[in-house]
């Protein structure tokens, strides 16, 4: 059984409705499920498969069962169907589950791709993103990195946030492998020396398997991450440190608040 609220920004801003996704999937079995940077779906026995993008505070959620890779601030009511949901179903056959899409906000977007299973990746909105670092380390290789960083000249981290170029990095995993990298974000992509972009390489594919190996848990993340000491700006005179004493700075980039260690990364 699968139910949907209709919702003019997650379903409506991609072309379908709710009545639209509860028709075309209620009944049916679902393969597979599999995914590319944002994005993810669900690979049904026959088209059309729903396409899922989490927005800035979309969630996936199966009940009794802890799927949050941070502690909310406030204790979650142990209510179902959970608060915000947008799209929900139950599992048939003796190993029952359910689950529910939510989002509180809003960005999220759910739509109906009406291709065969095998297609997914080459049509929109999918085939308009980059490879992903970890799906597609084949592709992401150090000489297709160096031919985009050296087409344009914008700022390195602009550049690794605009998913048409790369999928799936966000804003903490660009200041991440950035700060690994000892590479400024305000640099200009073009005036990378070799070396940095060789390093970038390595940094990009760390940062992201590391975190998918440790499934996005980051109490688990290495104690020297960046990652582990960035939260919060501090105050003027008292800003956040590493522990080693190393100043972090917050910087805007490409639109997206940047932590920065002066010390380590040098506009060269």
């Amino acid at each position: 059984m699968l139910k949907a609220q209709d919702d003019g920004n997650v379903f409506g801003k991609v072309g379908t409705s709710a009545a639209e996704v509860e028709k075309a999937l209620n009944g049916r079995t679902v393969v597979d499920a599999k995914q590319q940077g944002k994005y993810f779906w669900l690979v049904m026995s026959s088209p059309p498969h729903p396409l899922f993008h989490f927005g800035m505070a979309g969630w996936w959620k199966i009940r009794n069962v802890e799927t949050a890779y941070y502690k909310p601030t406030k204790p979650e009511e142990p209510t179902w169907p959970p608060k915000y949901w947008k799209l929900r179903f139950e599992t048939a056959g003796e190993l029952k589950s359910q689950h529910a899409f939510v989002d509180f906000r809003r960005f999220g977007r759910i739509r109906l791709l009406d291709c065969a299973a095998d297609d997914i990746r080459n049509v929109s909105p999918l085939t308009e993103n980059g490879p992903d670092p970890v799906a597609d380390r084949d592709i992401l290789t150090e000489e297709w990195l160096v031919e985009k960083l050296q087409s344009k000249r914008i700022p390195v981290k602009a550049l690794l946030l605009d998913q048409a170029n790369i999928s799936g990095i966000g804003n903490w995993v660009g200041d991440e492998l950035l700060y690994h990298a000892k590479i400024h974000p305000e640099q200009y992509s073009n005036t990378l020396s070799t070396a940095q972009m060789k390093q970038l390489h390595k940094s990009l594919h760390y940062v992201c398997s590391t975190a998918v190996e440790l499934l996005a848990e980051s109490d688990k993340f290495p104690e020297e991450w960046l990652f582990k000491h960035r939260w919060g700006k501090g105050k003027k005179d008292d800003p956040k440190r590493l522990p080693n004493g190393a100043k972090i700075e917050f910087l805007t980039v490409g639109g997206r608040t940047s932590a920065v260690v002066p010390s380590v990364q040098k506009k060269t």
